[in-house]
């Protein structure tokens, strides 16, 4: 038994404003799974299930109940109301067990620089190749101890077994500067726009 969440799909006959009103009149969210170089299909699925799933999380997995089929298949994009916070689209990539699939995955950083040092985090997110049902939620970076000068690198992470990072090695993910100097950078580019006004 699979530990994916489920999401009972409906096949959209109905295109258009009105088609798309009406499903989302019936608390259903219009969707395009693509993928597999097979046609898009437009679905409805429903919008309260679909925003447990995605709620608080990227690139969710889903199993896509189809006509009695199941699809295996990754949440890419979703839109939200600007002000109500509700669906109003969402498209779906179909997936295989074994294949890997690009995605973006959140940098979160973890413990403390050296006292009197600011750290900098420069990738909010990193591209990568990851098995479709091994998809990390993020990448951890640790900057414990680190110096004033110093950078966490690509090529430094500790990537879990399958994921591969599109970036370049040397790429800068954090950096660590002296709290002072990070002030006075700061107070100079206040300065310099003030001056521009």
């Amino acid at each position: 038994m699979s530990d994916n969440p489920v999401l009972l799909a409906e096949e959209r006959t109905e295109f258009g404003k009105g088609a798309a009103r009406r499903a989302r009149r019936a608390a259903k969210v219009p969707t395009v799974l693509y993928g597999h170089g097979a046609e898009p299909r437009h679905l409805d699925v429903p919008e309260h299930d679909l925003f447990l799933i995605v709620r608080g999380t990227k690139n969710a997995l889903v199993e896509l109940k189809i006509a009695g089929k199941t699809q295996l298949a990754l949440v890419k994009d979703v839109q939200v109301h600007p002000v109500r916070r509700n669906i109003l689209h969402a498209d779906f990539l179909a997936v295989k067990a074994g294949e890997k699939v690009d995605v973006e995955v959140p940098v979160v950083v973890t413990g403390e620089p050296v006292p009197g040092t600011v750290h900098s985090l420069e990738e909010f997110t990193i591209a990568v190749k990851a098995p479709a049902t091994a998809i990390p939620e993020s990448l951890e970076v640790s900057i414990e101890g680190i110096e004033a000068g110093s950078a966490v690198r690509v090529a430094d992470l500790a990537l879990p077994s399958g994921v591969e990072v599109e970036l370049d090695a040397e790429t800068v993910i954090v950096s660590v500067q002296e709290a002072a100097a990070e002030e006075e950078a700061e107070a100079t580019e206040e300065t310099t726009e003030e001056a521009a006004e």
